[in-house]
């Protein structure tokens, strides 16, 4: 009787077609990961403009149909009196106590370019949706005064976000 001994193990060719197949679902799924991460910044800000676009209006119903003077002015400071208790013309006086806000927890930072300084606009045609904006590099929001609305900047902070398909984020 011949005894046969049999080596088992995979081959130089099996161990290579599975190195292969590796390499092809990584070049797959690894973008896709890259891609979540961005959609996310984009949803992110979405939400975000929404809320502050909603507390902005309830504290100008709350403080006399007007808006903060910091708010107008602009900047790292333009956040402010929002984010502290107010009376109704924005000042701090406890006579009676401060009955409104606050209507934000800190200032809005916004995720595609970290800024939180806001560039006012109160002149000239409304911005619009993908259009540049000078002097906002810096900027992750900017302020149209006639109109009361606010918008985000995109990642380079000179133009103003897409939000109805986010395609300039990364500009």
């Amino acid at each position: 009787m011949y005894r046969t001994t049999r080596k088992s193990g995979f081959t130089l060719v099996e161990i290579l077609i599975v190195v292969i197949i590796l390499g092809i679902l990584a070049a797959i799924v690894i973008p896709q990961f890259t891609n979540a991460s961005q959609d996310a910044r984009k949803n992110s800000l979405t939400s975000q403009l929404q809320t502050v676009r909603s507390q902005l209006e309830l504290a100008k119903l709350q403080h006399r149909d007007s808006v903060s003077t910091k708010l107008l002015a602009g900047g790292t400071t333009a956040w402010d009196d929002l984010t502290i208790k107010t009376n109704d013309d924005y000042t701090t006086t406890v006579a009676g106590g401060t009955p409104f806000g606050p209507y934000l927890n800190g200032p809005p930072v916004n995720p595609l370019n970290g800024f939180s300084a806001v560039k006012v606009l109160t002149t000239g045609a409304e911005p619009v949706l993908g259009g540049t904006v000078s002097g906002a590099t810096t900027s992750g929001w900017v302020y149209y005064t006639p109109t009361y609305k606010i918008f985000a900047t995109t990642k380079l902070g000179a133009e103003i976000y897409n939000e109805a398909d986010g395609s300039n984020a990364d500009h």
